[in-house]
């Protein structure tokens, strides 16, 4: 299993371990599902004994990208692609979006078509409301915005009449609590022998009926997104903080929520132990952050009152 592989299973499986017993109340259950290659697999979770037990997979139509729970814990929403990863040149020609269904069991099955994506995604999530599914582009930067019907199939794209600022390789995208904004996590490129960096941002955007419009973007640093790589944003459960992993400088940033939009610059950062900071989540009801460095490894820090973190 090589390292996209292996952080795809472990990445997609914590990223849905929130799909649990409140998916069927009147089991009391936790499940894990697993993405290798385009293979979904649930995992039955018994927690007392530490076990793992593989149930059924369901087959998407090329590999998974990302998962994402409906706010219904009824449906998931699989991003698909064929393409190579990263700036790679092979754009792949099977891009989807795809609804699966949740049974009693929790197994999972296709529910209704996938849509058509043009390009390879690269993040998707939901609005809070559960109302409309929001993917992301990395190569070239894009978005597209999906209805999702009263059944949780998936409807038709919602066509974007505002001129929208995607910036440079788009990372992940992401509703805000209040639902009334869209945060987007533009990575840039770092400076090679050929060319030079291309900046940096968290692209917010206005967000009513599907629709976006341009909000100041946050260019963290004060020059202009140089020598700014943020690659993946997640919010505190109960309190107004963001925080951003932030992969070129290798450190965790906390921003305060301010209305829809966030601090201009951040009010705590945090240095890892090692470069390329991956991903991470609150946990623990937001007492600590888990963060997922290259090489594969995982990196907790304890936060303290204020959103900041302890030494």
């Amino acid at each position: 299993m090589d390292r996209r592989t292996f952080n795809t299973a472990l990445l997609n499986t914590a990223a849905n371990a929130v799909v649990d017993s409140g998916t069927v109340a009147a089991v009391a259950r936790t499940t894990l599902y697993q993405s290798v290659g385009a293979s979904l697999t649930q995992w039955d979770v018994d927690v007392d004994a530490a076990t793992l037990t593989p149930r059924t997979s369901v087959a998407l139509p090329s590999n998974i990208q990302y998962v994402w729970p409906h706010p219904s814990r009824q449906y998931l929403y699989v991003s698909t692609s064929d393409a190579a990863s990263g700036n790679a040149p092979d754009p792949g020609k099977v891009h989807r979006l795809c609804a699966l269904r949740i049974d009693a069991s929790g197994a999972l099955s296709m529910h209704g078509e996938p849509a058509v994506l043009s390009q390879h995604p690269i993040h998707n999530s939901v609005d809070t409301r559960g109302e409309f599914a929001l993917t992301c582009y990395n190569n070239p930067s894009n978005l597209t915005i999906h209805r999702i019907n009263s059944d949780g199939t998936l409807g038709a794209q919602v066509q974007q009449d505002a001129k929208l600022d995607y910036g440079i390789f788009a990372h992940q995208i992401l509703p805000m609590p209040s639902n009334r904004a869209v945060i987007m996590v533009t990575r840039g490129n770092k400076a090679d022998e050929n060319k030079s960096e291309d900046p940096g941002a968290l692209k917010i955007y206005k967000f009513q009926a599907g629709r976006l419009t341009p909000d100041p973007n946050l260019l963290v640093g004060g020059r202009g997104g140089l020598g700014y790589g943020p690659r993946h944003l997640d919010f505190h459960p109960t309190q107004p903080w963001v925080y951003v992993s932030v992969e070129s400088q290798n450190e965790l940033h906390v921003h305060r929520i301010e209305g829809d939009s966030l601090s201009a610059e951040p009010l705590y950062k945090k240095a890892l132990n090692r470069r390329h900071v991956r991903r991470f989540l609150p946990a623990d009801g937001g007492r600590h952050t888990r963060a997922s460095e290259r090489p594969n490894r995982l990196h907790v820090e304890p936060g303290e009152c204020g959103g900041g973190f302890q030494g």
